[in-house]
């Protein structure tokens, strides 16, 4: 079936893979998107796989993979490591894409806790180490049968999370790859102002390269934590009919993955979580969907 929901475990971050794969089963969805800690804290990708089985699930997408941008040779190559590991954990819980979240500039590496040169922010240079670390990935994916999923993300994390910032960008790197081996993701929060994005979605869609779709609201205020700027479908300015439709149109039949960091969201119930998202999801995205993929559909 087409459009099938599924929850990000961002969105529940409070729980562990067993309570949240337990949870999501028992609001009769049959999908879950895990985060990579929540593997190593169940023991393991091969433990956390049998956990998402044993519940009826499975595995849209893994997050994350990326933050290629480092510019000494010891942290490009902890990078490449890291996003190795990531790739076999991801053949291994059997989502078969990767998000990749390819990371900001060398100066800012110390607001999420890295190490970095505080005086190296040249953006230009740090796409350029983006696409020099896809290059080199992408065969070690393409092997164990992993899809890179380039994730643009909103222009207020470009200096700490992603030099990658509109969903054109993405697919400009992309594009010395096959479509199986690098796509992208339309997650709303980050694309809804863009001014190309029924462009660059029916773009994406020619290509073969829509890897996931993404749902969440852009909440106002922006939180103290920008990160935690998300909201329910419907509590922002996200106009879900118009972005959902123009997905579908462009072949898009995939899962649809909730992905929500929000202090109030994340602290509540997730049984709480799970019933008014499946709510908000059929009241105010999967409509148009559906009647984006009929339109795709050539009439005879």
């Amino acid at each position: 079936m087409s459009f099938e929901l599924s929850l990000n475990t961002g969105t529940t971050p409070n729980l562990t893979l067993e309570q949240a794969a337990a949870a999501v089963a028992d609001a009769g969805l049959g999908h879950i998107g895990p985060w990579r800690h929540l593997l190593e804290q169940a023991g393991g990708a091969e433990r956390a796989a049998a956990i998402i089985t044993d519940a009826g699930l499975s595995a849209t997408t893994l997050c994350r993979g990326g933050f290629l941008t480092a510019s000494d040779d010891a942290g490009r190559a902890a990078a490449l490591e890291s996003n190795r590991a990531a790739i076999l954990e991801t053949a291994a819980v059997g989502a078969g894409e990767l998000i990749m979240v390819v990371g900001g500039l060398p100066a800012a590496a110390g607001v999420l806790g890295g190490v970095g040169d505080p005086a190296d922010k040249d953006v230009v240079a740090a796409r350029e180490r983006v696409a020099a670390g896809l290059a080199e990935l992408v065969p070690f994916a393409a092997e164990h049968g992993v899809r890179l999923v380039l994730e643009p993300l909103h222009p207020m994390y470009a200096a700490d999370r992603a030099v990658l910032s509109t969903l054109g960008q993405a697919l400009d790197l992309a594009a010395p790859h096959p479509a199986e081996t690098v796509g992208v993701v339309v997650d709303t929060f980050h694309v809804w102002w863009d001014p190309q994005l029924q462009e660059q979605i029916a773009r994406a869609g020619r290509e073969g390269r829509i890897a996931s779709y993404q749902i969440c609201d852009f909440n106002l205020p922006i939180a103290a934590d920008a990160l935690k700027s998300r909201g329910m479908m419907g509590d922002g300015y996200v106009d879900f009919a118009t972005i959902s439709r123009w997905v579908a149109e462009a072949g898009y039949t995939g899962p649809v993955e909730v992905e929500i960091f929000n202090e109030e969201v994340n602290g509540q119930d997730a049984a709480l979580t799970l019933a008014t998202m499946k709510q908000r999801y059929a009241d105010l995205v999967l409509p148009h969907l559906e009647a984006g993929a009929a339109a795709a559909v050539p009439t005879r």
